[in-house]
């Protein structure tokens, strides 16, 4: 239980934050979109049009699910909770931190969703995707940051105050 793992939306810095706190306590850091990437030998929105929603949502839940390391922040991406394997393994081998933001924060923050990998089903609409994951975020958490109205600073003193390791 000496890992970290970061759930919330794109765009509400789980690498960003992620790399930070693995930094300030000596542990590794892990960007699972990419371990994605490089298993598969493609970007992930090439993943996702190829394979399909489904599809991909199986590679992630595969390549999730086998994460075995200790003393590292995890980033997965954000729809890994649509994803009970990885969840559950998640939940047995460390802390699940959701940084948590409102609809606008993420809304400003995510310019091109479909460029940067989201899964977004046909005709959903950020907002939509947003009401349907925050349910699954305040399941699986542990712990809830929220980041609205704070600076990264303030979130990384905030995760590195709630895990005490």
């Amino acid at each position: 239980m000496d890992n970290i793992i970061f759930i919330g939306m794109p765009a509400v810095g789980k690498s960003t934050v992620g790399i930070i706190v693995a930094k300030q306590l000596g542990y590794r850091f892990i960007d699972v979109d990419l371990l994605i990437q490089e298993e598969e030998g493609k970007l992930l929105k090439e993943i996702i049009r190829e394979k399909g929603i489904e599809g991909f949502l199986a590679v992630e839940d595969r390549v999730n699910a086998k994460v075995s390391v200790r003393k590292t922040v995890i980033s997965p991406g954000g729809s890994v909770v649509y994803c009970e394997n990885a969840m559950k393994h998640y939940k047995e081998i460390g802390k699940v931190v959701y940084l948590q933001a409102s609809f606008e924060t993420i809304n400003k923050r995510l310019r091109d969703a479909k460029n940067r990998g989201v899964v977004l089903k046909q005709g959903q609409t950020l907002k939509n995707l947003y009401d349907e994951r925050v349910r699954l975020f305040e399941k699986y958490a542990d712990i809830t940051i929220c980041e609205d109205g704070h600076s990264l600073e303030d979130t990384v003193d905030a995760v590195l105050g709630s895990v005490a390791v």
